[in-house]
């Protein structure tokens, strides 16, 4: 038997009210006094829980979208032997996915500088921000590298940021096209993707040396 919002622990409340919110009216129009409302609670017991819209943003992000941070966590610590393009395909996916939902919960803070430039100042803060999944791609780019899965001159953080920004790019693109599907699947696009990035840094013979 499913369990009633009454009887849900104030904090998960906190973040359905929080899913619910920046789905609908998205990141700008969200306050915690709105969140605290529709959670069925004070806003002092809001922040009781959490100290900031951003850490509640943060929370909804890694709790309730497709989970990009901890899988290229998880291959930092273990690539496994599966081999480059299955991992890079993998993340694709999951960047997909992430961006597809994401996207929509913070567009309208482009609209509004100051209160942008407050968020993401406040998600800096948290240690988090859109920086985390590059950087932590480019580590992992970088581990194969060293190894001897790419080429010796391939740039990890260039490759990083090609394959995230071609999937936020898509996202955005879907985004403002008035809910038309897009012309290739996730699974499709991650593939077709993974595969002209490692046209670039994989070796084989004949390969071309960059310039420095």
């Amino acid at each position: 038997m499913p369990t009633s919002k009454s009887t849900r622990p104030t904090r998960e409340r906190i973040i359905d009210a929080a899913e619910h919110l920046l789905r609908s009216a998205g990141l700008a129009h969200t306050t915690t006094k709105e969140i605290a409302r529709e959670a069925g609670c004070s806003e002092a017991a809001l922040y009781k829980h959490y100290r900031s819209k951003e850490e509640i943003f943060v929370r909804v992000l890694r709790d309730r979208l497709p989970r990009l941070n901890p899988l290229l966590d998880e291959l930092g610590q273990d690539p496994g032997d599966l081999g480059v393009e299955h991992n890079l395909v993998r993340v694709a996916e999951h960047a997909v996915r992430f961006y597809e939902q994401s996207v929509p919960l913070v567009a309208s803070l482009f609209a509004e500088p100051a209160l942008r430039k407050r968020h993401f100042q406040g998600v800096r803060e948290l240690g988090q921000g859109p920086h985390i999944p590059l950087e932590a791609l480019a580590r992992y780019l970088r581990a194969e590298r060293d190894r001897g899965a790419l080429r010796p001159d391939a740039d990890p953080d260039a490759a990083a940021a090609l394959l995230l920004g071609a999937c936020s790019q898509r996202a955005f693109v879907h985004d403002t096209s008035e809910g038309m599907p897009p012309p290739q699947s996730a699974e499709e696009f991650a593939t077709a993707l993974v595969r002209t990035l490692l046209n670039g840094v994989l070796p084989g013979p004949g390969a071309p040396a960059l310039e420095p």
